[in-house]
């Protein structure tokens, strides 16, 4: 019997473990397309534009993944059509012919209909957005050493982030790091100088999924740290170097970070009525998308009302798309066996966020019970090295933050691409 064809669209988290655990197994041939051809841990993105991390820290080739795994198989290219009565996909780089097809293309960011915001702000969601952003805030560094213009210094000095959830945070404590800690020896035109960070909202407080304990922890931090926290705060536009706010209110500045929000990707070929809120492909308990026989979502792509403990959906989080691919390998297994299909079902094991050095929350729901500072900081370290793919991003990683912690850090002063390419990406963002 022919060996039934799996296409996977999407190398995220919920892509890369569905097809690591189906490595190997008899009967299946795995295909998993993606734009780029490598993986990413998009948890320490943050840490690249910042130039804690090196890119080889957080990414593995997908190829170099599949090493050993003969019935893995990997393609570049971009989704462009489903064509779902042909079982056949039209790819950036031709067709692919499917038994089953996993979409598992995780979100982009969502600027809420706001174009300038779009073409200005500066987004955190992908390693090219972690290398622009790192080149651009070197950049505005250099520009600040031979600026004369008072004003222009001024904008310069203020960094806006808006949104206040995981990745905005964790951002705002690794610039106030860096300002501390590195900023000054690089650049000895600030010294007397203040580089003033603000982190905005429109929620009523930092972290909103996590506990009162975990926000009040992370807010009082924040502050202690020089970061201007301002939240019911919702940021309605950018432009002439200003973010403007719902009361009216404004901050003159040059960057914009934009973490406020993501949504899901739609895909021709697929019905409008197989979205949900936020994009999100309405799936069954197996991941089955409402309204096809032979398509599947998985991980932020989806959202699933079938597990008792999440009747609106599983949060979008990389732990429910890891423990969503594994699942669905092993019923893909299952069903080449004849074996009955397990629904899905998430294990929560609690959140995390890093707020600065020996500063995290870290909620664990087993037992129920939350850390805060330097423990909370060591667990966060130890579980995002695990979470890592490859054994040679953990060790990597944790050479560079070895070296972060006996005060030797990173490169940050290193630009990549030509100056001059960088200056003008830089005045259009």
């Amino acid at each position: 019997m022919k060996d039934k064809h799996i296409v996977i669209i999407g190398g995220g988290f919920a892509g890369v473990y569905m097809a690591k655990a189906l490595g190997n197994k008899k009967g299946l041939k795995v295909t998993l397309v993606d734009r780029n051809n490598y993986n990413f841990f998009p948890p320490l993105l943050y840490q690249v534009s910042t130039g804690m991390l090196d890119i080889s820290s957080i990414c593995i080739p997908f190829r170099t993944l599949f090493t050993g795994k003969d019935n893995l198989y990997f393609r570049i290219g971009e989704l462009e059509e489903i064509i779902p009565g042909e079982n056949r996909i039209k790819l950036s780089t031709g067709d692919l012919v499917y038994d089953d097809l996993i979409i598992a293309t995780g979100t982009k960011s969502n600027y809420f209909g706001m174009e300038n915001i779009e073409r200005n702000a500066l987004p955190m969601k992908t390693v090219n957005d972690a290398i622009k952003l790192r080149n651009y805030l070197i950049m505005e560094g250099e520009k600040y050493t031979y600026c004369t213009d008072e004003d222009e210094k001024r904008k310069i000095r203020n960094i806006v982030i808006s949104g206040a959830g995981p990745s905005g945070v964790e951002i705002a404590g690794m610039i106030a790091e860096m300002r501390k800690l590195k900023l000054r020896d690089i650049y000895p035109e600030l010294v007397n100088e203040q580089l003033n960070i603000y982190l905005v909202d429109g929620a009523s407080t930092v972290l909103p999924p996590m506990s009162e304990k975990s926000q009040k922890y992370t807010y009082k931090t924040l502050e202690n740290m020089g970061i201007k926290v301002r939240l019911n705060a919702l940021v309605t536009d950018y432009k002439d170097d200003k973010v403007f706010f719902n009361d009216g209110d404004f901050i003159e500045t040059k960057t914009l970070i934009w973490t406020a929000g993501v949504t899901g990707l739609r895909f021709k070929g697929i019905p409008d009525e197989c979205y949900e809120r936020g994009n999100r492909l309405a799936v069954d308990a197996f991941n089955k998308v409402a309204h096809t026989n032979n398509i599947y979502a998985l991980g932020d792509a989806c959202i699933q009302k079938t597990d008792p403990d999440f009747p609106e959906g599983h949060p979008q989080l990389g732990s429910v798309a890891k423990q969503q691919g594994k699942a669905m390998a092993e019923n893909f297994v299952a069903m080449v066996d004849n074996k009955t299909l397990q629904p899905f079902k998430y294990k929560d094991k609690g959140a995390m966020a890093i707020i600065g050095d020996k500063k995290a929350v870290a909620e664990m729901t087993f037992p129920k019970t939350t850390f805060t500072g330097w423990l909370a900081w060591a667990a966060w370290l130890f579980v995002h090295l695990y979470l890592l793919v490859s054994y040679r991003n953990r060790f990597r990683t944790f050479w560079n933050w070895f070296n972060a912690y006996l005060g030797k850090g990173q490169s940050q002063g290193i630009m990549i691409g030509k100056t001059a390419d960088i200056a003008r990406s830089g005045e259009s963002k």
